[in-house]
């Protein structure tokens, strides 16, 4: 396997493909914790949809989302409990330190003849109108050593929910190596590229993508945009 923190890319370790994982989808009707997570992400993205990822809602986010908010303490409990039910981050990058998988809802559709019935049902994979376009994801860490996953850039930036399990669990945000965030976020302007790394034990990313947009042709070492 590459390893990404010598600048290469880890690669699935299941299928020998890069991708964002649960390529199948996960069944919302099956995890009654998957259908609350969708529905309070829902209500959360409908109060920040008019904000534009980068170091002004990050400030924002910490201020009135941070720990403590209904919002946040949702979202870690809702995630955790997914992560011990097995439906997150289902996806093993690195032999069990390195897993993702996407959290998205895709609505109930009607049975119809020209659709077979396993297809009926909510699945959560990629952005759509009722999800105001965003993708969720969820990354877990076992950082006990610090530890970098796949480079990657974001086209349009990220809104990144900073989920420990071990208390001094932290992933950084940026500028790299000055902004490490333990319970929190993190929000990457549009543009930026960077590792994501961790350190302090073990920790959950659950990140919104707007349009479910990441790109992994950026390298280390291209400037960043001026304002991130």
């Amino acid at each position: 396997m590459a390893d990404s923190r010598n600048g290469l890319v880890v690669k699935c370790t299941k299928c020998g493909q890069e991708h964002d994982g649960s390529p199948d989808g996960i069944d919302v009707a099956s995890h009654p914790t998957a259908q609350k997570l969708a529905a309070r992400s829902l209500e959360f993205l409908r109060e920040i949809e008019n904000f534009t990822p980068g170091h002004e809602l990050e400030i924002r986010l910490n201020r009135d989302y941070g720990p403590g908010n209904a919002y946040y303490e949702d979202f870690c409990t809702l995630v955790k409990q997914g992560f011990e039910e097995g439906w997150v981050a289902t996806h093993d990058i690195d032999s069990g330190i390195y897993r993702r998988g996407k959290v998205h809802r895709q609505p109930f559709h009607p049975p119809s003849p020209h659709i077979r019935p396993s297809n009926t049902q909510p699945q959560i994979q990629l952005p759509l109108a009722s999800n105001l376009y965003m993708s969720l994801t969820a990354v877990y860490f076992d950082s006990q050593r610090e530890y970098a996953g796949q480079y990657h850039k974001h086209p349009y930036g990220e809104i990144n929910c900073v989920i420990p399990i071990d208390a001094t669990f932290e992933l950084e945000g940026l500028p790299a190596g000055e902004n490490w965030r333990g319970a929190g976020w993190t929000s990457p302007g549009p543009g930026t590229h960077h590792y994501p790394r961790a350190r302090g034990g073990r920790g959950i990313a659950f990140f919104f993508l707007p349009s479910g947009r990441i790109a992994y042709d950026a390298k280390p070492g291209e400037p960043q945009p001026a304002l991130y």
